[in-house]
């Protein structure tokens, strides 16, 4: 079942929230975020409140402080445990208390107490946070302010005192009782190419010669109706980097916040190389629970999240390479596999896998990812093929920590490569198995196509193996480097590495300087990035870097409140209570002692409506979105035969808008094979009419001129020249080698 269900919000209640400001930082590639959440108590008895939001499971929440009558009163990261005595026991002697969690179940979901607010007072609880933005295959850094957090599907055995457990009021996008404003500043030394938002903004005000920094702010009215979300260009982006922090050894006689602190950014050079002889593997476990029935987003013709998906596997089974291994699951409340085992990459398996997609529906219930992958990791390897999981999802599960362990669990024997369809899809989950599964990670919203970001991740797949991946340092005598991050085994062409370290010693003189290098071996042949940078810390209020390092390991071995082994729980309680990072096992917990007497009447409970996506149980017909199959496109791919080649057949000619007769009789070679002319016309058509599109068919693109080489070599020319001139195009030869 779902929890929370239903609509809602009971109209004669006031909402205690009024509303929530955001201020936002962004130096380069981090955020820095102030949420403040203005309460207002308009009714005659003390309340306690709850409030249920998303957060992105990168952010390091460091700080939580209440504003009450004029005085700040700052909360304490404690065990959350304890933090939940003190809290209870606070209210049960009506005092005033304010609670700050990560929910049990998923670290991208929070909850926020407020206990015994008095009648016509008012309080402002603020939390900060930090965060690296991820980079964009377009260079672009994406930071994203969550709104939708929809309900997630409750499977047997998960958590039963979860914070989605609450009977929080849902209400629709449009009808948030709170108001929403934000602020945003954006900075960098290599100056600000353009900044662009799924959302309303007042005009951009960018400052200095070169544009280092730029001023905005959402539109007056904006309804927080959909995630913000922010696309940084800066004029270079690709530059290493290393930044030195000064750490603060007088409040931290010991521990991480005692010494200086390292990051480390590195772009890894990775060359372009031909993909091994080893195929791999490629399982495909595809969400077909009733949510997918959803748009993408809240944006008009935005594609239902299974017809995208549709296309997607048809992209993907088109572009697997020859003699693979594959199949398909499909997965909801229940979940079907395409074939018994993974089955050899032929013409007749991958025509039953394409006939069995363009049946799929999304109508298989809730979503439980869990017994489907189990089901996957027990099936035996194939010999000489790696195995390489893709998993969709719309992420709306509650057993976000299990399934993430199962994942790491098999990290030896593949990767796992995810996606989370549609806002609201859960971070902690599409972030975490990627994470441990040594893969990437994608998010499609607003008008992102999936299908570009699928075959980018199978580019990944088919890249040869990274190995040997080392992070070394040259610093002064007397000086070290204890390195914080994940040990990094996995590297991508076009991927970003950032690497954390704590320094130990004794600082050199101003002059000094260090020198790190980030180490590779590919297909046999050592490689080497290296970054020379200043000795000399710099100073940072908010130890900006020492919070994100203390992330970086949380993440690596805080593996949820009911999974992290004992001994691993207490170097997690001591990095995260000394970091004030909160963890799944730490509570922010502030209590206002100053109140001269306890609060007075009988406590009722008022929860904050939250926003959900919804959408109706079939297509809306007056929306004229892309419906499955219409696009020539997708039909032109949908042709190609798993070799790579096409037949000259009525349907290719129906999409080349020339009869069949027509395309005979242009045929330039006596008695040639009529493949080779349908093949060559078939990627004319691709860069001539689908080039915009290029990263969804480059794969298959190729592997159709690999087939043109070995079958019809010796004629490539003149059918290549014929084409362009038979289809009036002004394709250049040259992508075909020639």
């Amino acid at each position: 079942m779902v929890r929370p269900s239903g609509l809602l919000t009971r109209q004669e209640e006031p909402v205690p929230l009024k509303s929530i400001c955001v201020t936002l930082s962004i130096r380069e590639f981090v955020a820095g975020v102030a949420a403040t959440l203005n309460y207002e108590n308009e009714e005659k008895f003390p309340l306690e409140t709850f409030f249920v939001f998303p957060m992105d499971e990168d952010s390091a929440v460091y700080s939580f402080e209440a504003m009450v009558d004029g005085k700040t009163i700052k909360a304490e990261l404690k065990d959350k445990k304890k933090a939940h005595i003190i809290y209870e026991s606070a209210i049960s002697h009506r005092h005033q208390a304010f609670l700050l969690e990560e929910d049990k179940c998923s670290r991208d979901v929070f909850c926020c107490n407020v206990g015994n607010l008095q009648p016509g007072s008012k309080v402002a609880l603020t939390l900060k946070y930090v965060q690296e933005l991820p980079l964009e295959a377009d260079g672009a850094l994406r930071y994203v302010l969550p709104a939708v957090l929809n309900p997630r599907y409750r499977c047997s055995g998960s958590p039963e005192d979860s914070c989605l457990d609450l009977k929080t009021p849902i209400v629709p996008l449009d009808d948030l009782p709170y108001a929403f404003s934000m602020t945003a500043t954006v900075s960098s030394q290599h100056g600000i190419e353009t900044i662009q938002s799924n959302c309303p903004l007042s005009p951009i005000e960018y400052l200095g010669d070169k544009k280092t920094s730029a001023q905005i702010s959402l539109a007056d009215g904006h309804k927080f109706d959909r995630d913000v979300e922010l696309l940084i260009y800066y004029r270079e982006v690709h530059t290493p980097s290393v930044a030195v922090e000064l750490g603060n050894p007088k409040n931290n006689p010991d521990g991480l916040m005692k010494d200086p602190s390292a990051m480390v950014c590195f772009y890894p050079n990775i060359p372009e190389v031909e993909p091994s002889a080893i195929c791999g593997e490629f399982v495909f476990l595809m969400d077909c629970s009733g949510s997918m029935q959803c748009p993408i987003s809240k944006q008009d013709k935005s594609q239902l999240r299974i017809e995208a998906a549709k296309e997607t596997l048809i992209l993907l089974l088109k572009s697997l390479p020859v003699n693979c291994y594959f199949n398909i699951y499909a997965f909801g409340s229940s979940f079907e596999a395409f074939f018994p085992n993974s089955v050899k990459y032929t013409q007749d398996t991958m025509e039953e896998a394409l006939r069995r997609v363009k049946l799929m529906r999304a109508d298989l219930g809730g979503t439980e990812i869990l017994t489907p992958l189990q089901v996957i990791y027990r099936e035996p390897s194939t010999p000489g093929h790696p195995l390489q999981l893709f998993v969709f999802t719309d992420g709306e599960v509650t057993d976000t920590f299990s399934i993430i362990k199962e994942v790491r669990n098999h990290r030896l024997r593949h990767r796992c490569f995810s996606f989370g369809i549609g806002e609201g899809a859960s971070t902690s989950l599409i972030k975490g198995i990627a994470r441990v599964g040594g893969g990437t990670s994608e998010f499609i919203t607003g008008k992102d196509r999936m299908q570009a970001k699928a075959l980018r991740a199978l580019k990944h797949a088919l890249q040869p193996a990274v190995e040997d991946v080392s992070v070394n340092w040259d610093l002064p005598r007397g000086l070290s480097a204890k390195t914080l991050s994940p040990e990094q085994t996995v590297l991508y062409k076009g991927q970003r590495l950032i690497v954390y370290a704590q320094l130990t010693g004794t600082m050199p003189p101003e002059e000094g300087t260090g020198e790190v290098c980030l180490n590779y071996t590919l297909q046999g042949k050592s490689c080497e990035n290296k970054v020379t940078f200043s000795l000399q810390p710099k100073l940072d209020d908010n130890f900006t870097i020492h919070r994100l390092a203390a992330k970086a390991f949380l993440q690596s071995m805080d593996i949820g409140f009911g999974e992290t082994p004992a001994k691993t729980k207490k170097d997690v309680l001591k990095v995260s209570i000394d970091c004030g990072v909160i963890s799944s096992h730490t509570a922010f917990i502030a209590i206002n002692k100053d109140v001269n007497k306890p609060v007075q009447g009988p406590l009722a409970c008022r929860d904050i409506p939250r926003p959900v996506l919804l959408c109706a149980a079939a297509p809306m017909p007056q929306c004229k979105r892309v419906v499955f199959g219409e696009t020539y496109l997708v039909q032109l791919i949908s042709l190609q035969n798993a070799d790579g080649s096409w037949d000259l057949d009525e349907d290719l000619a129906r999409i080349l808008g020339i009869s069949l007769k027509d395309l005979w009789s242009a045929l330039p070679v006596k008695d040639a094979d009529s493949s080779s002319w349908a093949t060559v016309l078939a990627v004319v058509w691709l860069h001539a009419k689908a080039k915009h599109q290029k990263c969804e068919w480059e794969l298959l693109e190729k592997k159709a001129r690999t087939w043109i080489n070995s079958n019809a070599a010796s004629i490539k020319k003149k059918l290549v020249k014929a084409a362009i001139a038979f289809t009036k195009s002004s394709v250049d030869p040259a992508v075909f080698g020639i």
